[in-house]
This record gives structure tokens, sequence and C-alpha cells, in this order.
């Protein structure tokens, strides 16, 4: 795939938010969290990571996007909630994050509240990276 700009990759990432999500283009800010601002839900997910491969010609695994790996490692948690070691991998990956808010409660349950739209643009901007 051609090199392609934050400012495309943002407006197909919009699209697919709109329309898996039935919310108006303005409200699909970077900072807006999937789950918190734009009302997703889990079952939503599927359908977001469908519409993305559709609009990137990309293949999305199911758990590279909800970061199993760490979410599931006895290192990185305890009680169900990540401790200093797993925050500090899951801001590894998750750079644009609505970290505010999970740090007050970095509960495992809570991880989707993460997710905002920058962190799935920057996301598709390392796989694409990646497929060059």
């Amino acid at each position: 795939m051609a090199t392609v700009s934050r400012d495309e990759i943002f407006d197909k990432v919009r699209q697919a938010l709109v329309d898996a999500l039935s919310v108006e283009d303005d409200e699909v800010q970077p900072t807006a969290t999937l789950f918190n601002d734009l009302g997703a839900e889990s079952i939503d997910f599927l359908d977001i990571i469908f519409r993305l491969e559709k609009a990137f010609a990309i293949k999305i695994a199911q758990d590279e996007l909800t970061q199993s790996d760490i979410l599931s490692n006895p290192v990185y948690q305890e009680n169900r909630k990540l401790n200093a070691a797993g925050l500090a991998a899951l801001k590894e990956r998750i750079k644009d994050g609505d970290w505010a808010t999970f740090e007050q409660d970095p509960s495992i349950d809570k991880i989707q509240s993460l997710f905002t739209v920058g962190t799935i643009v920057h996301f598709i901007e390392r796989k694409l990276a990646s497929a060059n």
C-alpha cells in the first residue's frame, strides 16, 4: 500500500466509526473515547475492526487492539488490575489513550475506556508502516 497520511487515515477511521456507531462526523475527534464519548459497546468492536480492515486493506487479529498478551500476563496485574509494570507496558503500545481516566482505576475490565479515536489512528499508522 502506498504511504497514507495521518489525515487520510483519520478520515477513513472517522468514516468507519460513523458507519459502525451511527454517530455524527463532528463527534469523531482524536480525543473522543470510543466507549464513553461515542457510545461503542464491546460488540461494536468487531464491526469497527471489519470496517478498518476493509478501508485499509489490512488484516487485524482480534487481540491486536485489545492487548490481551499484557492483560492476561500475571507479571503485569494483580486482582484484575494492572500494576505499574502493566501500565508502563500498555502505555508503550497505546500512546493516545485516555490515561487520566484509566489510571484512576486500572481495572482490566475498564481497558475499553482507554481507546480514543487517536488510539485507532495511531494503531493503523503503525500497522501500515509495518506492512511497507
